[in-house]
């Protein structure tokens, strides 16, 4: 299921290297990181909204836009889903509670 996160974080790393009139992405880039946060926060409110609807579709479709502008701000801090991966890996078995205590230390 995470060949999908891989393929997307080659084509946003490719992106950094197009002109921005011809990429979203890369005018997302060129734009800097305000411009990605304004995008996360606005699609995360899109997102919320779509569940307080309850149109699992819409909710689908919003959460992919919210993880797809999460990945381009990875990217742009040259990270990539592996590091979100290899924090789920960690955090694994382990309750929320734990986790959070562990993280205030």
């Amino acid at each position: 299921m995470s060949d999908i996160l891989q393929q997307l974080a080659q084509i946003l790393e490719q992106r950094k290297l197009e002109p921005a009139d011809k990429s979203y992405v890369a005018s997302l880039y060129a734009k800097g990181l305000d411009s990605i946060l304004k995008k996360i926060g606005e699609e995360a409110t899109e997102t919320v909204i779509a569940a307080k609807g309850g149109d699992k579709k819409q909710i689908i479709y919003e959460t992919a836009d919210l993880w797809f502008h999460c990945m381009v701000l990875l990217a742009d801090q040259g990270l990539g889903p592996d590091d979100v991966l290899q924090e789920l890996q960690r955090r694994f078995g382990l309750s929320g509670l734990e986790e959070k205590a562990q993280r205030n230390k």
